[in-house]
Order: C-alpha cells, then sequence, then structure tokens
C-alpha cells in the first residue's frame, strides 16, 4: 500500500522542500516508486530536480484547476523511479481559484487515488503557508512530515501549525497522522538548547526522527545545479543524513 506524507511547515526557510527532494531521490534509490508534488508556488523542488519551470505548460496548477488529467502532467527526473508534478507560474493564483470549487479541500486527495497504485511513496512538498493549497495537501497525506530548524524561534508558529492540523483531524481527515518531526540545519557548533529539545518532544513526544539534518553549504547550493544531494555530493554529511531519514522513514512503515 502507497504511503503520501506531506512534507509542511509554514515558516519559510526551515528546509522544508530540501528535506522532500532529497528524502524522495533516496527512497526512489532504495528501489521505490516515488512521486513528488511540488504544491509549492515557488516551485523550489521543480527546478531543484533540474526541470525548468518556465518551460512547463501543464503542471500541478492545470491538473488541481481540472483542464487536464494528473497522469498528463507527470515528469521524469534525472533519478530512476523518481517522478515529479511539477509547479508552474500558474499554481500562484491556485489558492484563490481552488476557493469556488466543489469539496475544495478534496481536489489533491482526488488527484493522489487516481495515482496510488503507481507508487510506493507520494511526497507533497506543501507551501510555507497554511492556505488552501496547504490545506489540500494535508487533506491528501497519510502522514505529515514536519521539518523543524535547529533553532531557538523554531518553535514559533508550530502551536499554530499543529491547531491547523487538529482542525483538519476533527472536520475533515480523521485518520492523518503525524509521521514526525525532523530536526533541520543542525549546526553541531552551536548547542541546540536543551530547552528547544524539551519543547520539542512536548510536541511530538514519540516521534522525532533520530536522524538529524545538517547545516551544510553543499546542501544548501545543490538545487542551484538542478541536482538532488545525492546526485551533487553523493558521500557528503547532507547526503548521509538524508539517506539515514529515508531508510528510518521505511522502517518506521515496516514496522
Amino acid at each position: 500500500m502507497s504511503k503520501v506524507i506531506a512534507v509542511v511547515n509554514q515558516k519559510g526557510g526551515v528546509g522544508k522542500t530540501t528535506t522532500a527532494m532529497n528524502l524522495a531521490a533516496f527512497l526512489s534509490e532504495m528501489g521505490k516508486m516515488v512521486l513528488l508534488v511540488d504544491m509549492d508556488p515557488q516551485g523550489n523542488a521543480t527546478s531543484g530536480l533540474g526541470l525548468d519551470k518556465s518551460q512547463i505548460d501543464s503542471g500541478l496548477y492545470e491538473a488541481l484547476a481540472q483542464e487536464r488529467r494528473i497522469h498528463d502532467v507527470i515528469y521524469n527526473t534525472s533519478h530512476e523511479g523518481l517522478r515529479i508534478v511539477p509547479a508552474n507560474k500558474n499554481l500562484a493564483g491556485a489558492n484563490v481559484e481552488l476557493v469556488d470549487m466543489e469539496r475544495r479541500e478534496w481536489i489533491m486527495h482526488d488527484l493522489i487515488e487516481q495515482l496510488r497504485h503507481a507508487y510506493d511513496y507520494i511526497i507533497i512538498d506543501c507551501p510555507p503557508s497554511l492556505g488552501l493549497l496547504t490545506v489540500n495537501g494535508l487533506v491528501g497525506a497519510d502522514e505529515i512530515l514536519i521539518p523543524v530548524q535547529a533553532e531557538y524561534y523554531a518553535l514559533e508558529g508550530l502551536g499554530q501549525l499543529m491547531e491547523t492540523i487538529d482542525l483538519i483531524k476533527t472536520h475533515i481527515k480523521p485518520q492523518l497522522e503525524i509521521s514526525g518531526a525532523v530536526i533541520t540545519m543542525f549546526d553541531k557548533r552551536t548547542r541546540l538548547s536543551s530547552d528547544v529539545m524539551q519543547e520539542l518532544y512536548k510536541y511530538f513526544p514519540n516521534n522525532i526522527f533520530r536522524s538529524v539534518i545538517p547545516r551544510t553549504v553543499r546542501l544548501a547550493e545543490a538545487p542551484s545545479f538542478g541536482k538532488s544531494i545525492l546526485h551533487y555530493e553523493p558521500k557528503g554529511k547532507g547526503a548521509k543524513a538524508y539517506r539515514k531519514l529515508a531508510e528510518e522513514l521505511v522502517s518506521k512503515h515496516m514496522s
């Protein structure tokens, strides 16, 4: 049975897209069939995997707007076993345009249901906001992965995100689960204060991933070359951390 995972944090700059993209790459390296859905109008996952956003006529927006079949907006990437539904410039208007659609919170869910049979993992890179696109991503998912930056202000906004998730569980999709939080941009020279860790454990008592993603120059620059860290620096610290995260996630689903 395929797993649909939404990678979400409405605070920008926490390594959300880096996590969605590299997790997808390492899952495909493990022999899984993976689809990455770029729901972020900035389209960083799309360009980060080497696609030219300006050249994409039809992407996720056209499928959400029911102008194209979802099957017709899936593109190959340079990773075997990893495909992408890209974002293009039209996606920016989707938050407004979805408002008047029927079952507006369920549009992404309905698209994903058509694809589940073909993939082991579907990873959704949600926008850094709590608008209708993100709600669609969450309703479309089985579980949620929350990248949390290793710094004192990381917890600001987490309460708001958890409230949104609770509302969705209460009113729309009770079976939605939190897969866990993953600590990103960790710099071992700065001790992550024990206060921050304790607070995090309050939010996620049983599910903070053991894999910690370091802050590295290579991880930051890989997307500008249109590459995942697996293709850009496969033996570096960033690649090791994301490989470990992918392995941890898979073993969690097997247990």
